[in-house]
């Protein structure tokens, strides 16, 4: 097989070390920090400024244009008042991180948290949602690896970010996918451990970790697949996820409700032909316990459980050896590449990323994947 990536700036960028791709080089911005976590955030901040500015300034994040009923500042305040002293509680170190990037971009701490916070804000009442990514992990024979697309609404394609991130006093190094200064979304650690995630409704959401933060953590702190579940079930969770999890040995997904946790392990092909052991998740849930919960409308169910065969089917499909390039043709492929019907509230492919845990890289297509090229970035 031959990978048809392309290098480009933000890619040798990173292979570089540079601290930023140059303003409007390209639509994926890199941004190589290091240092106490306050650092980490001013780094990703100054990165930022202007276009988080812009992103706030856009009906409040764009959060008004996905709603009939607009939300203020002022009747957010509550709320981000709640998640922030809950998150500070539980993780002290993102917190500070938080306020580094309100330094950076010159923002008030609330905006800065409101980025933080713009799924939870959501939620899956007051804005309808079709469900979001499909995800798989594959291990057992060629190098391990998890791919999956990035489906959200919001248009958020024009907010991409990549971070290299060296926190001080420790080894360990994460690249992590980023959209509009989140400080976490999907990504890989130096120790092999890589993190994907499909939303999956149900439950109560209330003020606690976001899923997003929850994964930078453990991206942080985790160096295998079983540290990761440990953090994981410490973590005062605030809404359902379903995360992807993949090292060199083990492949599985956790599914989070309701303050519980679900694992279901990679499984061999049925026919027993090759050695390797998948996973795949879309957006509804697949464990039995959870699956009477499930609360995901009945057209995003049909969508969900489509674009879950078309993966699973593609991902057997595709050879021990298969590159970045490979794992994007699948991505591509509709059902599992949403695409864009013009309707900022509709969830769309706004990225594809293929992980490596095992040489520590990621692989990015940004926008839909059959019409961009492939970013390189590497630990």
């Amino acid at each position: 097989m031959t990978d048809t990536a392309q290098v480009t700036p933000a890619a040798a960028g990173a292979a570089a070390g540079a601290a930023a791709a140059p303003a409007g080089a390209d639509p994926v911005t890199f941004i190589d920090a290091a240092g106490s976590p306050y650092d980490l955030g001013r780094a990703h901040g100054e990165a930022l400024a202007a276009p988080l500015r812009g992103f706030l300034d856009d009906g409040l994040a764009r959060l008004n244009h996905l709603t009939t009923t607009p939300f203020t500042y002022e009747a957010l305040r509550p709320r981000i008042a709640a998640y922030r002293t809950a998150i500070t509680a539980a993780l002290p170190a993102l917190a500070e991180e938080v306020a580094g990037l309100a330094a950076g971009a010159r923002l008030t701490e609330d905006e800065a948290w409101l980025l933080q916070l713009r799924r939870e804000i959501m939620g899956y009442s007051k804005i309808p949602t079709a469900g979001d990514c499909t995800t798989y992990a594959r291990i057992g024979t060629g190098a391990p690896v998890l791919a999956q697309t990035v489906d959200l609404n919001g248009d958020l394609d024009d907010h991409i970010s990549v971070l290299r991130l060296a926190p001080a006093g420790s080894p360990r190094r994460s690249l992590v996918l980023s959209f509009a200064g989140l400080l976490g979304y999907l990504g890989v650690n130096s120790d092999g451990l890589a993190v994907g995630l499909n939303l999956v409704l149900g439950g109560d959401w209330r003020p606690g970790v976001p899923p997003y933060l929850a994964i930078r953590h453990l991206l942080d702190t985790a160096g295998s697949v079983t540290e990761a579940l440990e953090v994981l079930a410490g973590l005062p969770l605030a809404s359902s996820r379903s995360l992807m999890l993949c090292d060199a040995e083990r492949a599985l997904y956790v599914e989070l409700l309701g303050g519980e946790l679900r694992v279901t392990e990679a499984a061999a092909p049925r026919d027993g032909a090759a050695a390797a052991r998948t996973a795949v998740h879309t957006n509804h849930f697949l464990h039995p316990d959870f699956v009477p919960r499930d609360e995901l409308n009945v057209f995003a169910r049909n969508s969900s459980l489509r674009r879950l065969k078309a993966a699973t089917e593609g991902l057997a499909e595709l050879p021990s050896d298969a590159v970045p390039g490979d794992h994007f043709a699948l991505l591509s492929r509709p059902p599992i590449c949403v695409p864009d019907r013009g309707d900022i509230r509709a969830e769309r492919t706004v990225a594809a990323a293929v992980l490596h845990p095992a040489a520590g890289t990621l692989h990015l297509r940004p926008g839909d994947p059959s019409r961009s090229a492939t970013r390189a970035f590497t630990l």
